[in-house]
């Protein structure tokens, strides 16, 4: 029986998460960690038996105590990183939105607990020192985003020095095709094609920030240069990733998007679980559409590859930007096209530096919050 803990288990990956649990019959939920939504853990917690759980927002974990008596509510991001640290878990997946999901990971690889990683942005903000960790500690990285575990499972079988190219493909997002996104509301912006996801992510699929921030964590998690990481859209969402071989073959990863299934893929690894998915069809599907980004409507793409390219703590610079614009986008106080606006002005304004610890990278992130407020105030009154 693995003993599992997750982060983040109220959003769209935490319930799916939850959902492969419920099927199976190798998987234990030993703590359940949120954000805020205090209600939904503790459902969760009576759900699975669990009686340990923790709430980044204090608030939130006050409610939780009054709320639930069963078992250990902590509080705050140090009673996050306590849930890791103190827990008799073989697997944290943390599935939290955002750089503060680094936390999560830092502490459990530092603990060398395996971990299944959907926050993308641990790998963006502090990609060098994470993997460091990992390798220090023996913790395994397992990836849940749909790309990474397609291309993890493709790269299994392959030897050292075949793989020529990692290819990347892109939905295109709700916005697919156009040009003039002067008028976009946030609700048009969320209304993603083919993904169920949350509010920020579906925001960075409509700017194919997403995918800008996958081409960081695909060089990270798979030590293969900026030159050797391809993006294609592919509106179907029915080929995950792909990989080009030193023979002129290509071997892709295809089926129906349903994150249930990299889920279940990292939460079993290396065995394989039953998921009720539809087996795929290709003569139902008839045909499968590819093209090239839009790198000039759809800027964040190139600003993300860019901040990669130039490393230290531009990739953080980046993060931090995009978080403080999306949110900006979300409430109204910012345009759909002024997202990447804030983000280049970001980091034009912070020279890129080389980075040895963890703490310079919460400093980093800090001072470029506080730089992007700024910047998206001063849009905000023109």
């Amino acid at each position: 029986m693995r003993k599992l803990l997750i982060v983040g288990s109220t959003g769209s990956i935490g319930t799916q998460a939850l959902d492969v649990v419920s099927r199976s019959d190798s998987l234990e939920v030993v703590g359940l960690a949120a954000r805020s939504n205090a209600e939904l853990v503790c459902r969760q917690a009576e759900a699975f038996g669990v009686d340990r759980i923790a709430l980044a927002d204090e608030h939130a974990a006050a409610r939780a105590s009054e709320r639930w008596t069963q078992g250990q509510v902590l509080s705050g991001a140090e009673g996050l990183v306590s849930l890791i640290t103190d827990s008799d878990c073989d697997l944290v997946l943390n599935a939290l939105v955002g750089s503060a999901g680094l936390g999560p990971t830092v502490a459990a690889l530092g603990e060398g607990i395996d971990l299944a990683l959907a926050n993308k942005e641990s790998l963006v903000v502090g990609g060098d020192l994470v993997m460091a960790l990992a390798e220090a500690t023996g913790a395994q990285i397992l990836p849940v985003d749909s790309e990474h575990s397609a291309l993890f499972q493709l790269l299994a079988g392959e030897s050292p020095g075949t793989v020529e190219k990692l290819v990347l493909t892109a939905s295109g997002g709700p916005f697919r095709g156009r040009t003039d996104l002067s008028q976009i509301s946030p609700e048009d912006a969320l209304a993603h094609p083919t993904w169920d996801m949350g509010g920020k992510i579906s925001i960075d699929s409509a700017t194919l920030m997403n995918k800008g921030l996958e081409v960081i964590e695909a060089h990270h998690l798979f030590g293969v240069p900026y030159e050797r990481i391809d993006v294609v859209v592919h509106p179907q969402s029915i080929v995950h990733s792909m990989i080009c071989l030193n023979d002129g073959a290509a071997v892709a990863h295809l089926g129906y998007p349903d994150m249930r299934v990299p889920i279940s893929f990292a939460l079993h690894h290396p065995d394989r679980a039953d998921v009720p998915v539809a087996p795929l069809d290709l003569a139902a599907l008839g045909s499968l559409d590819f093209e090239e980004p839009d790198a000039d409507t759809f800027a964040c793409l190139g600003l993300a590859r860019e901040a990669g390219i130039a490393g230290g703590t531009a990739p953080c610079v980046l993060n931090a930007a995009n978080e403080v614009a999306v949110h900006a986008f979300l409430s109204g106080r910012l345009p759909f096209t002024a997202i990447a606006e804030v983000i280049e002005r970001a980091l034009d304004a912070t020279a890129a530096a080389p980075v040895g610890h963890f703490a310079e990278l919460y400093r980093a992130d800090s001072e470029a919050r506080e730089l992007a407020r700024g910047l998206v105030e001063g849009v905000h009154a023109k």
